[in-house]
């Protein structure tokens, strides 16, 4: 699953197309026409019924049906979308237009509206506030290779790894990284301003050429050229040593006139944010290729070089390695480091706390004795560290567990979002894997996380409470073809349940009754007449009655 898609393949270093996970390159056409078929399920399923709705038109008299139940027809039709609306966005389209648009006319306008200075008004402001910081999206610091990885997928399967959106953010991330006041003074650099601004992949290869024939020595051209064209890692890494060498000279130079200008101020961090990029870039190939000592030596002198840069998590990717390495006394220095109460967290710190913690018991863990004998304080604290990662991420353990099928991880993650769980155990599966018995205690304890919280959005145990926006956000950074993991699960409303019912009956009665007229009269009369009383004054009552009152005169007169 993900293990075929691992960093440490050194097929990548072949000219010939990598193995995409979940998918064998040797398959044959039948397997292959499978696999496609596979995908569009959905759109088979459907044409197929269209199909026999129109080969069943004359034995039903459809038309006929249609016609005279046009009411089932619609409601039919709203419950179809209400029901697609609700597991696209995850809520109830008639349940979001009552409180948005029918509950200001029923009188809800008033308490809605509060002054600006007002004690609500702000806690909506502050609310608001810590809903967009809890949905920052952040730059993938093990994202993929657009032409050597990405694109050979796509090649591959026919799909689209990445979304526009997705791909629209890593745009501002290049104009932002790339770009400053000052290209204007360098006509190859105005040519990438307008390349990282372009949307389409050929028009930016295009362009790089074109800077190159302006000015060879222009680092951001070697780097898009790496990142978009070449179809190896091999092929990447010759063109990141290009941009390094012309990197570090610009550095140089930037260094020099630092201090003439503001300008010059600006253009030294846009030289320094080329050379790190630049610098990673070689790391994460030299980590493909496997090379992972070189690698870590590179990560450790950029964080050393480098200090106020940690934004870009590059101890991520030291993490990655080094656990790679089996080096896991280099890696709890790193977790002593980053994993703070005052730094922000991640899947990857959580989890590798875990991990490291899990792996000190993992190996004579059984679920058996533990329950007999009790659990140790070492098995307590990997217990605790396993509740940690998953509250702070509770959709990694389905991937770790393969419990869900892994896709390729995208550019930009949520944190403690789906898409930080895939891109998470899309590297990290294998390291799980290699320690014995650690999957098997995370089997048997991630659930009981959720006991400890049983309200996740309103009441978090260590972390604070759960977003409500990861959904929305992952369904925008992650293809169509893969179904988001949502967390906590919701239920289908009651409302949904009894539009389905409703609707389901009316339109069978409705056509039951067009079809077959006579039984469906007399079976409506009986149902009336169950419901209806039953009255004491029949026939035969009346002629008792008579009987009985002729008797008792006889009676009363003898």
């Amino acid at each position: 699953m993900a293990d075929g898609g691992g960093p440490g393949e050194a097929a990548a270093a072949r000219p010939s197309p990598a193995p995409v996970p979940g998918l064998n390159p040797t398959l044959g056409w039948r397997e292959r026409l499978r696999a496609g078929l596979a995908g569009t399920r959905a759109s088979v399923w459907f044409v197929a019924g269209l199909g026999l709705l129109y080969a069943l038109r004359i034995p039903l008299r459809l038309c006929e049906n249609l016609a005279a139940g046009t009411s089932s027809l619609i409601s039919g039709l709203i419950f179809v979308f209400e029901w697609w609306y609700f597991h696209k966005h995850g809520t109830s389209f008639i349940e979001q237009v009552s409180v948005s648009h029918l509950q200001p006319l029923m009188g809800g306008t008033e308490s809605s509206i509060s002054e600006p200075g007002s004690p609500s008004r702000n806690r909506e402001s502050e609310t608001s506030r810590q809903n967009l910081s809890e949905c920052k999206v952040w730059r993938n610091p093990l994202n993929l290779f657009r032409g050597a990885e990405y694109r050979r997928y796509t090649w591959v399967t026919g799909k689209e790894p990445l979304t526009y959106y997705d791909m629209n953010l890593s745009a501002q991330d290049h104009q932002t990284f790339f770009t400053c006041d000052t290209d204007f003074l360098r006509p190859s650099d105005t040519v990438m301003q307008k390349a990282w601004r372009e949307r389409n992949p050929p028009a930016r290869i295009k362009a790089a050429y074109q800077a190159l024939e302006l000015n060879n020595d222009c680092a951001t051209a070697y780097v898009l050229l790496a990142e978009e064209e070449a179809t190896t890692i091999v092929d990447a890494e010759k063109l990141f040593k290009q941009a390094l060498k012309a990197g570090e000279t610009i550095y140089r130079q930037s260094q020099q006139c630092q201090h003439q200008s503001p300008q010059h101020e600006a253009q030294l961090r846009r030289d320094t944010n080329v050379l790190v990029y630049i610098k990673r870039r070689l790391a994460m190939c030299a980590r493909k290729l496997g090379r992972i000592r070189e690698a870590v030596k590179i990560m450790r002198d950029l964080m050393k070089e480098f200090p106020p840069l940690t934004m870009l998590n590059i101890h991520e990717n030291l993490l990655e390695s080094l656990l790679e390495l089996q080096a896991y006394a280099d890696v709890q220095a790193v977790l002593a480091k980053y994993d703070d109460i005052s730094l922000p967290k991640s899947a990857a710190i959580c989890y590798t706390a875990a991990l490291l913690k899990t792996r000190t018991v993992s190996e004579k863990f059984s679920p058996e004795t533990a329950s007999r004998r009790g659990l140790s304080t070492a098995e307590i604290n990997a217990v605790e560290a396993i509740h940690r990662a998953v509250e702070f991420n509770p959709h990694v353990p389905k991937y770790l567990l393969e419990m869900k099928s892994l896709i390729l991880p995208p550019e930009h993650i949520l944190k403690r979002g789906d898409s930080e769980a895939i891109a998470y155990a899309f590297f990290h599966l294998q390291h799980w894997k290699r320690i014995e018995g650690a999957l098997n205690l995370l089997q048997c304890t991630w659930e009981g996380t959720f006991r400890m919280i049983p309200h996740p959005l309103e009441k978090g145990h260590l972390f604070y409470p759960y977003p409500s926006c990861t959904e929305m956000a992952d369904r925008e950074l992650l293809p169509t073809f893969h179904h988001v993991s949502v967390y906590p699960k919701k239920e289908l409303p009651l409302f949904i349940h009894f539009t389905a019912g409703f609707c389901s009956s009316t339109a069978m009665i409705a056509i039951l009754t067009h079809q077959f007229p006579e039984i469906m009269g007399i079976f409506a009369k009986a149902v009336l007449g169950l419901w209806r009383p039953q009255p004491w004054a029949s026939s035969g009552f009346e002629e008792n009655t008579q009987d009985l009152k002729s008797e008792d005169l006889g009676l009363s007169s003898g």
